[in-house]
């Protein structure tokens, strides 16, 4: 009869020894997945568009050194876009013969935008403000209305946005290099978050552009989550 409570004893010991155990694989097996869920998150850099004015008809090679992935572009991007320039903004491209308005093209990076210094816009008055600042940068109005066109749609339904335009860290993330070498360029990228309530932030100092000669200009956005 002892013999009998003392299996009963051991079995009963082991039975909790390895529910124990088992409660305790689950605990690491949670760790583990909400660590490996954890993503890094990748900036989209939507539809920068680059414009060539020279003043003349010309031939021009457009390469784009871009420190991320390209996602789409317009005309196909083979590592060069070759085409003849005309002053009015219009591009043939030799690879297809057809005209174009503009580059284009699209990729994802995880660079970094510069907040710093900027604007908060309430939603309903952006497009007061994109007039006003793409207009004080130097983009033409057929420039800026491509523009404000592309963003207003994802910008104005928002309580406030958050805006600053981007610079050196831009433009060192997605270099051109452009033959023959124009005598001005003008590359505006507007990074913005949008904001449930307005935050404090020093106003950004923007420097108006004077056209010359041989003219290159690029838009384009980025919306941080």
């Amino acid at each position: 009869m002892r013999k009998l409570l003392l299996l009963l004893i051991l079995g009963l010991l082991l039975l909790t020894l390895t529910a124990c155990n088992t409660d305790g694989d689950n605990d690491d097996t949670s760790s583990t997945n909400a660590t490996t869920t954890q993503t890094t998150t990748e900036m989209e850099d939507k539809k920068p568009v680059i414009y060539l004015y020279p003043t003349e008809a010309t031939d021009v090679v457009v390469q784009l050194d871009y420190k991320g992935e390209l996602i789409t572009t317009y005309p196909p991007y083979d590592g060069q876009w070759r085409v003849r320039a005309y002053p009015d903004g219009t591009i043939v491209n030799k690879a297809d013969g057809k005209t174009y308005s503009y580059l284009f093209w699209e990729g994802k990076s995880d660079i970094e935008y510069d907040f710093s210094k900027g604007f908060v816009v309430k939603g309903a008055d952006t497009a007061t403000f994109l007039q006003d600042k793409l207009s004080e940068i130097g983009l033409l109005p057929h420039e800026y209305n491509e523009f404000i066109v592309y963003w207003l749609p994802q910008m104005e339904q928002n309580d406030y946005n958050l805006i600053a335009f981007q610079t050196d860290r831009y433009t060192d993330n997605a270099k051109l290099s452009i033959e023959p070498q124009p005598d001005s360029v003008l590359r505006v990228f507007m990074a913005y978050r949008p904001l449930e309530e307005p935050v404090a932030i020093e106003e950004q100092l923007l420097q108006p552009f004077e056209r010359k000669g041989f003219t290159v200009v690029e838009w384009g956005g980025c919306q941080i989550e």
